[in-house]
Formats: structure tokens, sequence, C-alpha cells
């Protein structure tokens, strides 16, 4: 193993990894996925992923899978239901590096572009959280650098069988993460690839075309197994929820429940924060490169990638920033490869005077230091940030009044639980509360036993004949324990 390799994997690590158990869960995907993942555990159910009992059928298993199987070998704590993504980050990055290095580029530019990969803001904070997102990215990745692999060695000649098994294999991860959406982000680039290659080349190679079709085939397997499981367990309204519901539903807007619905523009938007701090070198880079593309098919294809991911999401209905975390290895390849010109002209200027030969005869420092202060803040953030932030955010105080209720001799229901407080009493409470959905059956478990103690969420608190016995606050939403009024 080069040296570039092992101290890609030991800062990696360190990004990844370091301090990742020091805070509760916070916000509504760990709370949700930590619970769903929970009483999957604790149900021994690994077909269909509940949320408080009910059916939750967004999206594919993988990371539930990963996660329970977490809390059963390590326990249940935040840690633990955050190391597969954390983990998915770690492959990614070494994966990046190797496959760069595959190409022929250098292993210092391999280096940057997996550091500055594990140090764009929006994948390093989203890789330390709960969630299917970064396994998401992790597949595409995955499938998108073996497939440009297989089609570069099959262009000249020789074998790609490894290649190939290895697109498969991303293809399975990325589907089994998010469903019909880790089929499209591999296969939007790939389709506009191969028409960009055919027509530079001014020629149709059929083979170049049914190859990858023929091994997402393969890829998509294991997806295929677990639905055919689920469809023993709920039928067809199970698989419609699944592939036509939350896939089909999210990207053309027709399910409104979802949310997450905003304008075409919205991406344009966070075009300003999207890969940062390594924005401008990568906005610098795809203008940089524009007029070389046709001659240079990775650099070709890592703008692809970035582009047509990017149009890809514009158009769907449904809109998060997370959803860009599978554009940031193209972004960190671009950015690195625009530093290394950025590098190579500061080289030619050491050569003469004044501040720019200064900057130049000290450029490899100069590199060292930039990128030794931004791992160094994230992690201070690490350490010390993300636990603060405990105090406004974490649901551990609700569910701790919860479990002391309970062992003073209350029963608890939660009354119209959102996700949040839905997968956090899971989570916390190993156990799955009474779920109240109307307010008869709020007001007749309420007078069934004065012991009997209800929580709800409500930006006003609850009138007569419901009695405000304790609230606590969980960011900007307050959470109520409430038992009925005495009679008079």
């Amino acid at each position: 193993m080069s040296r570039p390799a092992p101290l890609l994997f030991l800062l990696a690590c360190l990004l990844f990894f370091f301090a990742l158990g020091n805070h509760q869960l916070q916000g509504s995907t760990e709370a949700r996925v930590a619970g769903i993942a929970m009483q999957m555990h604790l149900d021994d159910d690994w077909v269909t992923p509940r949320l408080f009992g009910t059916p939750f059928l967004e999206k594919p298993p993988l990371s539930l899978w990963l996660d329970a199987s977490a809390i059963r070998a390590f326990g249940g704590t935040p840690l633990a239901v955050r190391l597969a993504s954390a983990f998915a980050g770690l492959f990614s990055v070494m994966l990046l590096y190797a496959m760069l290095r595959r190409f022929g580029r250098p292993a210092g530019l391999a280096l940057i572009a997996g550091l500055m990969l594990a140090t764009m803001a929006s994948y390093w904070s989203n890789v330390r959280g709960v969630g299917e997102d970064a396994l998401l990215s992790l597949g595409v990745t995955l499938a998108l650098l073996a497939f440009f692999q297989a089609h570069r060695r099959q262009a000249s000649g020789h074998p790609a069988l490894l290649a190939w098994l290895a697109f498969a294999g991303g293809i399975a991860i990325a589907t089994l993460s998010k469903g019909i959406l880790g089929l499209a982000m591999p296969g939007v680039v790939i389709f506009t690839y191969l028409l960009a290659d055919s027509l530079i080349d001014k020629r149709l190679a059929l083979g170049h075309w049914l190859r990858p079709a023929l091994l997402t085939l393969l890829g998509l397997v294991p997806l295929a197994i677990w639905l055919a499981v689920l469809y023993q367990r709920g039928g067809m309204q199970a698989l419609g929820e699944v592939l036509w519901t939350n896939s089909v539903g999210r990207f053309d807007g027709s399910f409104v429940e979802a949310g997450h619905y905003e304008p075409f523009y919205y991406y344009l938007a966070k075009l300003p924060q999207a890969f940062l701090p390594w924005n401008i070198l990568v906005y610098l880079g795809l203008w940089h490169f524009r007029k070389s593309l046709a001659n240079n098919r990775y650099l070709l294809f890592m703008v692809i990638w970035l582009l047509a991911q990017f149009t890809l999401l514009c158009l769907a209905s449904s809109k998060r920033t997370v959803y860009l975390m599978s554009l940031t290895p193209a972004a960190a390849v671009l950015a690195a490869e625009y530093g290394a010109v950025l590098y190579q002209r500061l080289a030619q200027r050491s050569a003469s005077t004044g501040f720019w030969s200064a900057l130049g005869q000290r450029r490899k420092g100069l590199v060292t230091t930039v990128m030794a202060l931004v791992i160094g803040a994230y992690l201070v953030n690490a350490q010390w940030a993300a636990p603060r932030a405990d105090r406004e955010l974490s649901f551990v105080p609700v569910t701790d009044q919860i479990m002391a209720l309970q062992a003073s001799g209350h029963q608890m229901a939660l009354y119209q639980a959102n996700e949040r407080i839905a997968g956090a009493s899971v989570f916390y409470t190993r156990s799955l509360l009474k779920d109240l959905q109307t307010e008869e059956q709020l007001i007749a478990f309420l007078r069934d036993s004065p012991g009997h103690m209800a929580v709800l969420g409500g930006a006003e608190p609850p009138k007569p004949p419901l009695q405000v016995q304790k609230t606590m606050m969980v960011g900007r939403q307050p959470y109520y324990f409430v038992t009925l009024a005495p009679a008079h």
C-alpha cells in the first residue's frame, strides 16, 4: 500500500469516527431511523420496517438491517446506529482514492480528492448521522466508478469481469438503500455518458449499452428478493407503497404527504453552500475543463456525473440538500483536478521573485496547512458543538421523564405522535408506548385510570378537560405531559 493510502485512511477514520457517540439523536431523520431500527431489533422482524408499530415503507431496509445488527451487537446507543453511515463514508473515500489510482491519476491528487470528499461539510455531517443517504452515496459511487473502469478496460480490449461485478454490487447497495432513486442516480449518468461517448466517436457500440443494462439486472436481485418476501407479507399494497407511492409519487409530486416539495430552482439556490469549503474549486474546475472534455473521457465522466444527477434532482418534486450527497465524489475530483492546476501554476511562479514566488516555494506547506485547518475545524465541531446541541435538540429528557413516570406506576401513551417523538420513544425506552390517534381515544385512555398519562406535541397548550402536568421543549417543539382535569 502506497504511503498516501494509509494516511488517507487514518484521516478519514478520524473525521468520521472521532466523538461519533458523544451526543444523542438529533433531528427528525436520526430519531425516526433509529426508532425503526430499534423496533426491528425488538420485534425480530427483518422484512417489514415499522415506525411506532406502523409499517414504514418509504425505502428499502439496508440501512435498517445494518443499524439493527449494530444494536444487537453493541447495544442501543447513538454510536451503534451511526456506525453504518460512518463506515459507508470511509469506504467511499477509500474507493475514490483506489479508483483514481486505477485511472492513472497521481497518488497525491487521489489523496487530495479523497480528503476533499471527506471534508465537504454536507458529506461529513451526513456520514456522521443515522440514515440511509451515506449508503446510497456509497452504492452510487461504487456503481459509477466501477462502470467507468469496466468501460475503459473494454475499450482497450482488456477483460473487466471484476469491475462489472463491482458495478452490480454498487447497484445492489444503492437500490437496497433508496429503491428506484438508487437506480436512477447512477442510471442517468451512465445513459448520458454513453450518449456523449457515442456522439463524440460518431458510432454506436451496442455492447457498451447492453453490458451495464444486463449487470444492472444482476444488481437488482437483492432488492427483488426483499420485495418478493414483502409481497408475501403485505401484498400489492406494500409493493405499491415502496415502488410507486414513495418513488414515483415523490418524484412527480403526487404523494403530497411526503413533503419536502420545493420549486425547480431550489438546488440552484443551494449551490453556494453545496460543496463547502471547496465550492469555488468545483465551479472554477467546471469552467476550466469545459473545452477539454471531448478529448478527456475521465473528466467528461466526472462532469456528467455532477451535471446529470443535479438535473435529475432539480426535476424531482421532493427536494432536500442531503440528496446532493451522491454528487460529492465527482465534485471532489473536479476540485482536486483544478487544485492541481493551481498548484502547478504556483510551482511555475516559484522561480520568479516577489509574493507569488514566495507562495510558490511554500506551496506544499500551504496545502498542508489549509487541509489541517479544515480537518481541525471539523474535529472541534465534533467534540464540542454537537454535544452542546443536545441541550436543545435531544429527546433524552423527554424519554427519561416517560421512563421515570412508568417506573412510578403510570401507564404512558403518545397522542398523534410525530415521527421524531415516535422514533425517539422506541429507541430510548426500548418499548412501544400506546398509540392514540383520535381525541376520543385520548379521553377514554386518560379516563380509564388516574395513573394514565399521555404525551402530545403542539404549538398551543392543550385545553380542558386536559390538564398539563409538565411541559418540555425539544428544539422549538413543546411536548406536554397531560392527564384529565379532576371533576368538580
